[in-house]
């Protein structure tokens, strides 16, 4: 399992990014996809997570500002940040649960991991 996360940067307070997550190494159609954050001295905490079985998401975080979607045909999944504030600056990370049928923000039920990718909000 092989998970590449894209799409970080900087972003000044207010604007917006798309995350992106690439999966591969894996052909289960059951498993999840989770997004988490971690900034400097915090524990990872989750943000959205999606089942691809039927596209359900659960849930958003702060709704309206983190929505998850995805593309089934390249098996992207996506995470949409919308009036970003600095405290939102982290490391955002993309998770696989192979084999689940419904998603959880616990980092734990998470075996593969992408790299990472920074978001930094600042003016």
């Amino acid at each position: 399992v092989h998970l590449v996360e894209s799409g970080g940067g900087l972003v000044e307070p207010g604007g917006s990014l798309r995350l992106s997550c690439e999966a591969s190494g894996f052909t289960d159609d059951y498993y999840a996809i989770g997004w988490f954050r971690q900034a400097p001295g915090k524990e990872r905490e989750g943000v959205a997570c999606l089942n691809n079985h039927d596209g359900s998401t659960f849930p958003e975080f702060q709704k309206g500002r983190f929505t998850i979607s995805r593309d089934n045909v390249n098996k992207r999944v996506y995470l949409h940040a919308d009036v970003l504030q600095p405290e939102d600056t982290a490391v955002y990370y993309c998770a696989a649960d192979i084999g689940a049928w419904k998603c959880r923000l616990l980092p734990f039920s998470y075996r593969h991991w992408g790299q990472g990718t920074q978001v930094t909000v600042s003016s």
